[in-house]
C-alpha cells in the first residue's frame, strides 16, 4: 500500500499538477454568465441585423452585471485573488510556470473593487476557460 501511494504521488508530481483553491464549476458559471453579460458571438448568423443587434434588454444585462458581481463577491478573498491571476493566466500575462507569481501578484493587487475589475475586462469567460485549460480542468 504505501508503495503504490508512493509512487502515485510521483505520477501527479510529474504531471505538475497545479490544484486551484477556486472550484472550477464556480469558474465554469462565472464564463457562462459573462458570456451571456458581454454577448457571444453567434456562430451560426452568417448576416447580423443591425437593427435587431443594437437592441439589448437593459434590464437583462443589468440583472446579469448583478449577479456576477454578487457570485465574484461571495468568494474568499484567496478565491477572488485566484481568479484574477487565472484570467492573467488566460490572457497570457503569466505561463503556468509562474502561477505563484501571478497569484502573488494578484494578492497585491487584491482589493474591493475585484468583482468590478473582472466584468469589465473584454474577453474575460475567453480568458478563464483558457486559464482554466492550462491547469488541466478540460471543458465537461
Amino acid at each position: 500500500m504505501r508503495i503504490r501511494l508512493y509512487l502515485r504521488a510521483k505520477e501527479v508530481a510529474s504531471k505538475r499538477i497545479l490544484v486551484l483553491e477556486l472550484n472550477p464549476d464556480t469558474v465554469r458559471f462565472i464564463v457562462e454568465r459573462s458570456k451571456d453579460y458581454q454577448g457571444e458571438p453567434d456562430d451560426n448568423l452568417a448576416e447580423v441585423d443591425a437593427e435587431s443587434s443594437a437592441r439589448v434588454d437593459p434590464d437583462a444585462a443589468a440583472s446579469t452585471r448583478a449577479e456576477l458581481e454578487s457570485v465574484i463577491a461571495d468568494l474568499e478573498p484567496d478565491q477572488q485573488i485566484e481568479l484574477v491571476a487565472l484570467m492573467w493566466l488566460g490572457r497570457g500575462d503569466y505561463d503556468l510556470d509562474d502561477w505563484e507569481a501571478a497569484k502573488r501578484d494578484a494578492a497585491e493587487a487584491y482589493n474591493a473593487r475585484t468583482a468590478s475589475y473582472l466584468i469589465a475586462t473584454p474577453l474575460l469567460a475567453d480568458y478563464l476557460e483558457e486559464g482554466l485549460a492550462l491547469h488541466g480542468y478540460d471543458e465537461s
